[in-house]
């Protein structure tokens, strides 16, 4: 009987192919300088968060319009950190996704996470140790990360009414091509409703559900925020805003804000449903983005 061949692997290069590599190897090319626009660590020193923005919100130290992006954002501020913001896609993220920061050399850009959190820390003037979360934060930090962060997807991606301000913010800065846009288009909103499909654990977007469980969301927070000892307190009673408070207000900054570009309000509604995520929102907005950085409030 003649030999049994081998199944032919995915990956096994063509022979003409690799004729082509024996005769001519690959070459590993020296990694690209910056572009020329881009900023120099040398000449300031000032750190680099990367984020989505606009050009024109940069320069003034605005919010991000992306909650992962405005989480750290508001935690450098409230961390006492001198940096700057710079428009970026995930595409120009050496992680693949934003924010990150860029320290001055020949520190490498640090990806948000553990890893930021903890060169806050170093660098905060204040200098404090990150600390574990105890499993009672834990618990409400995954109801920002799924029943809030569902919501939010369904709002901005898969609403029809918020389909302008979703071009807006991601869509029409990516490309001025209308086919590319629409593919794009296509494509995100793929992406967000398989990400509801599987934080639901669903076979159908189910709106409804959705909203149920964001206001659910909030009423513990609002419920958790409120059996502080004093008004003005933090989350779990901290002193000052701590990094949960800034998750916090990444959704609910971009929720309330006015000018944000809301067309279906039903989860900005629900939210100001809680005076008290409010009020948080407020205080926060007034300590990391004053008017004097010319933050529309």
């Amino acid at each position: 009987m003649p030999d049994r061949q081998h199944p032919r692997s995915l990956f096994t290069v063509p022979a003409p192919i690799a004729a082509l590599f024996r005769r001519f190897p690959l070459a590993v090319l020296p990694q690209n300088d910056l572009p020329v626009r881009s900023p120099s660590h040398t000449a300031t020193g000032t750190p680099i968060l990367h984020v989505f923005t606009t050009p024109e919100d940069a320069p003034k130290g605005r919010p991000s319009f992306n909650p992962s992006c405005l989480k750290w954002q508001t935690y450098l501020k409230i961390s006492h950190i001198e940096f700057l913001i710079r428009p970026s896609t995930n595409h120009a993220s050496p992680s693949g996704a934003l924010p990150y920061l860029q320290p001055p050399p020949p520190l490498r850009p640090i990806p948000s996470g553990n890893r930021l959190e903890s060169w806050v820390s170093s660098n905060s003037p204040a200098k404090a140790s990150p600390s574990s979360p105890t499993s009672r934060e834990q618990t409400y930090q995954a109801l920002l990360d799924t029943r809030v962060r569902t919501a939010w997807l369904h709002a901005l991606y898969l609403s029809p009414a918020n389909s302008p301000l979703l071009a807006r913010l991601y869509i029409h800065p990516a490309s001025n091509n209308p086919l590319v846009r629409l593919t794009l288009a296509h494509q995100v909103c793929s992406a967000a409703e398989a990400e509801v499909l599987k934080a639901t654990r669903s076979a159908v977007v189910d709106p409804a559900r959705i909203y149920a469980e964001a206001r659910a969301a909030f009423e513990a927070l609002s419920a958790l925020l409120e059996g502080e000892e004093t008004d003005d307190a933090w989350f779990f009673n901290a002193e000052k805003p701590t990094l949960f408070d800034a998750s916090v207000f990444a959704y609910t900054q971009l929720l309330l804000d006015r000018d944000f570009g809301w067309l279906d309000r039903t989860l900005p509604d629900i939210l100001r449903e809680f005076p008290v995520l409010v009020r948080h929102r407020e205080r926060l907005l007034a300590r990391c983005f004053s008017d004097d950085d010319g933050v529309l409030v």
